[in-house]
């Protein structure tokens, strides 16, 4: 066993994960269909990732695992996060996890995002940021921006989008993350990934739709780059999958870009 591999496992076993939901005792994987031919989107709790054709449907789950295993984690540590300072310390549990279990960071930075114009609009944020954080990748943007397309004209009655609201915000603060999965010129997986904590003045309601005057929100901006460990990522599957016992089987939608 590769000392990476080991590393992550001894990590695992000392992770806290909320009960589960529903009192289930064996895992059913949501209804997704990985296509590794096609570009595809889908929302994994607050997060919605999109992977560009190539990236094998192995490797897909595996990611959308690990991104949902963090999201538990992160719920754990902070439940309700009710500030922007606790959705500072969900987001710090969310990292760490990635990072030990193969998401390895290569350029990050937090800041507080300056909303253009008369407000913030969530749609109008990712592609601004996505914009820099993406030069060099052209399809990968392009495919980012598809999603993000179909995010703005949401219909609230989706199914996604209920997983979506209910992960994203409690009371007046909000969170979520918008990633793409792309291979690098080298063929190694890659993800870009833009993280937004809000704190609202009033009660937020649907992140994605809802627009914010400049004086009514604070926001903070995390956006970087990490290269993926596929190879870890599959030792960990086994391991993953048993922990996501009964806790995952709500949290996965498919989204049509």
């Amino acid at each position: 066993m590769s000392n990476d591999l080991q590393r992550a496992l001894t990590y695992l076993s000392g992770l806290e994960l909320p009960a589960p939901r529903f009192g289930a005792t064996s895992f059913t994987a949501p209804p997704i269909d990985f296509d590794a031919a096609r570009d595809q989107a889908l929302v994994v709790g607050s997060e919605v990732v999109s992977f560009v054709q190539g990236v094998t449907a192995e490797q897909r789950g595996d990611i959308v695992n690990s991104m949902t295993l963090a999201q538990l984690a992160a719920k754990k540590a902070v439940p309700e996060p009710r500030s922007l300072e606790e959705v500072r310390k969900w987001y710090q549990k969310y990292f760490e996890v990635l990072g030990s279990v193969g998401f390895v960071t290569q350029q990050a930075n937090l800041q507080h995002y300056t909303a253009k114009g008369e407000g913030f609009q969530a749609h109008e944020a990712v592609l601004q940021v996505a914009g820099t954080l993406l030069t060099g990748s052209p399809t990968a943007l392009a495919v980012l921006t598809s999603t993000v397309k179909a995010l703005q004209t949401a219909d609230g009655g989706n199914p996604w989008f209920t997983v979506f609201n209910r992960e994203s915000r409690s009371a007046n603060t909000a969170h979520f993350q918008v990633s793409t999965v792309d291979r690098d010129p080298n063929g190694e997986l890659f993800v870009a990934l833009t993280a937004f904590a809000l704190e609202a003045k009033q009660k937020i309601t649907q992140v994605l739709l809802f627009k914010f005057g400049k004086s009514a929100v604070r926001i903070e901006n995390h956006a970087g780059k990490a290269s993926i460990n596929a190879a870890l990522l599959a030792g960990l599957r086994p391991r993953v999958s048993q922990m996501l016992i009964g806790k995952a089987d709500d949290f996965l939608r498919g989204l049509e870009i």
